[in-house]
């Protein structure tokens, strides 16, 4: 039994493929509805209170807004991402990056009409155990008990209506991804017998026996599949961004914006 999960902690996929899953967090409403931005950069809203709110036009995607409010919630939410670990802040550049990313996205998903699955409630249910299991900022906060998750969403202004949210979001782009990079992917003997070779193999030490590989030839192909995918992806994407009509219209991101492509050329 300790072998087994071992073998399970050591030829694990990354967890919903790490490469697109650092942006897939909660697609702002305004980005999936908004079009083309008022004159100004500064938009005036009415909550039902009747005060007036100011909320800004930070940047422009494809004609479509994204607001200051939309970065601050993508910010709040960053907790939630499953790659981070508390240490360090993302950055205001980094937040509206994800949000670029997604916009263009969300805005392929209408262009290309293919159907992504509505996730059910078992399946957010599942994802929202591995947060609160697996979330490193969720294990310091004993967010497996009800009074340590409790905590850990009024601690971070959150609810849990917004994280399912945010989860559902998640899991239907998720959808799109597979069903537009999965499809025709085939892993051959060959290359699952040299992952086990050359990657798996060496992971364990001297002395101990590493499983045979029919028993983890399936887990193997997952993991080739999953790293085929994020290839596409990433290359997709990148076109999208190169492509894509992108206008930053605060100039404390602009400034953000060219220094980390600077440092990138560098």
């Amino acid at each position: 039994m300790q072998r087994a999960r071992k073998l399970r902690t050591r030829i694990r996929p990354s967890q919903w493929m790490v490469g697109a899953i650092a942006l897939l967090g909660l697609l702002p409403a305004s980005a999936q509805t908004s079009q083309s931005p008022p004159p100004a950069a500064n938009l005036v809203t009415a909550p039902p209170a009747g005060s007036v709110t100011l909320d800004r036009v930070i940047a422009v995607v494809n004609r479509q807004v994204v607001l200051q409010s939309d970065l601050e919630d993508e910010m709040q939410l960053s907790v939630l991402d499953p790659t981070a670990n508390g240490d360090s802040k993302d950055s205001r550049q980094q937040a509206l990056d994800r949000l670029i990313s997604r916009t263009l996205i969300q805005q392929q998903i209408e262009q290309e009409k293919i159907p992504t699955a509505k996730p059910t409630a078992a399946e957010i249910d599942a994802r929202l155990e591995e947060i609160r299991t697996d979330l490193p900022l969720c294990v310091r906060a004993n967010c497996a008990s009800e009074s340590g998750w409790n905590a850990f969403l009024a601690q971070h202004e959150l609810s849990k209506a917004r994280v399912e949210r945010y989860l559902r979001n998640r899991l239907e782009i998720l959808s799109f991804i597979e069903l537009r990079f999965r499809q025709g992917i085939r892993i051959t003997p060959e290359e699952i017998e040299t992952y086990y070779r050359e990657t798996l193999l060496p992971q364990y030490p001297s002395g101990q026996t590493p499983p045979p590989l029919q028993q983890v030839s399936s887990r193997i192909e997952e993991i080739l599949l999953q790293q085929r995918v994020n290839a596409l992806f990433d290359t997709w994407l990148s076109n999208l961004r190169s492509q894509g009509q992108i206008q930053v219209l605060d100039p404390s991101l602009e400034r953000a914006s060219a220094a980390e492509d600077g440092a990138t050329r560098e």
